[in-house]
């Protein structure tokens, strides 16, 4: 079922809010999107519905300009406190989604693929609000949606932001060192690393399919289950659907999105597992676990750094996304910033409730949810 738009942009650009789109199609959008991450692939969606995580209500805003795909946003209703309880609408979300950027290919049309991307979200809407959270307001063409929004006479509301570290790959390991802010953390690592080498022979592994690679993952699972997120229930053990998420999710399938695991292993027992998607040149570093009883020697971010040489040595990215929130500890191991945001944007047209109450009711609930977070993790 298609709602097909009136307005024709320049070279025959127009939305359409669809179904899934053709799997071909939409691995060639991937393929081509500026700034691409890997949340609203198909591999990704795919994995969510093959372990029953995925919403029946989930729909496509889509582009088109002539017979090709061009931008892409799955989306689903929710009832929401900034709403009050009534349905706003939201791009695909899971605990495991880590930015909610639409995917708008690149090239010289693509300000004319964001405008109807725009006009694709204004009449998704309904007249209702969007929560976008997420978001990186300075990526790719995430600019240039904003610009048009604005344009269009949406009103826009940031209820949080941050700064996410990640880092851009440099000519060699020596070239990222040279004058790192945080020199200190370098050294630090460096003797718990020795220390940590003298209970046992340290060594960093990495796959990217095949039986490696789903050792790892399995390991992954077993590290978390038995550590706080295990105690707390929230590990990805802990729940038939989302252990058979990772398995899907972390398993090398045809298409752009590709899957890396690295450990850290002491005596060959992995002791810190990182699980990641590479789209675009990008890694983004979703997963990380790493044994508790050995937390003095800080596997995890021994393994981070072990990341970080790999990648200047084998060039498996040109970027390290850390897919953190806000306080990592991963900014210190890393040189570089991109901005995150969540923001309200509502579509002209009247509004019962205002902008400035939305924005308000969705900090509240933020503020909630991480003092329930903390309490949690002292339990």
């Amino acid at each position: 079922m298609t709602a097909a738009n009136p307005l024709r942009a320049p070279s025959d650009v127009a939305f359409a809010l669809t179904d899934a789109p053709d799997p071909v199609a939409w691995d060639a959008l991937v393929a081509a999107s500026t700034a691409p991450h890997p949340h609203f692939a198909r591999h990704v969606i795919d994995a969510h519905r093959a372990a029953g995580l995925l919403s029946a209500a989930l729909r496509y805003v889509t582009v088109r300009q002539g017979d090709r795909l061009v931008a892409l946003l799955p989306y689903a209703p929710t009832r929401d406190l900034c709403g009050l309880g009534s349905r706003i609408l939201r791009p695909f979300l899971s605990p495991y989604v880590t930015a909610t950027a639409s995917l708008i290919a690149d090239g010289p049309d693509r300000t004319a693929h964001a405008r109807a991307l725009v006009a694709g979200l204004e009449a998704a809407s309904g007249g209702r609000a969007w929560r976008w959270p997420l978001l990186p307001t300075g990526e790719g063409a995430v600019p240039d949606m904003l610009a048009e929004m604005r344009r269009r006479g949406w009103a826009i509301g940031t209820v949080a932001a941050f700064d996410r570290p990640v880092m851009d790959r440099r000519a060699d390991q020596a070239a990222f060192l040279a004058d790192h802010p945080n020199r200190a953390r370098f050294k630090d690592l460096r003797r718990r690393a020795r220390r940590l080498a003298e209970t046992g022979a340290v060594a960093h592994v990495s796959a990217a399919d095949g039986p490696d690679l789903a050792r790892l993952v399995a390991a992954f699972l077993d590290l978390e289950r038995v550590g706080w997120k295990g105690k707390a229930g929230t590990a990805m053990a802990c729940r038939p659907e989302s252990a058979a998420l990772a398995r899907a999710l972390f398993t090398a399938t045809p298409g752009p999105v590709g899957v890396r695991a690295d450990a850290l292993t002491l005596d060959g027992r992995p002791i810190a597992v990182s699980l990641a998607l590479v789209t675009g040149g990008t890694a983004t570093l979703l997963k990380t676990a790493y044994d508790e009883g050995l937390r003095s020697h800080a596997p995890g971010l021994l393994l981070e750094a072990e990341i970080v040489r790999a990648c200047h040595e084998t060039g498996f990215a040109e970027r390290l996304d850390s897919a953190t929130l806000d306080g990592s500890a991963l900014e210190s191991l890393y040189r570089d910033r991109t901005p995150i945001a969540e923001v309200i944007a509502v579509p002209p047209g009247r509004q019962v409730i205002s902008l400035e109450r939305r924005v308000r009711l969705a900090r509240f609930e933020r503020d909630a949810r991480a003092a329930a977070k903390r309490a949690l993790r002292r339990r």
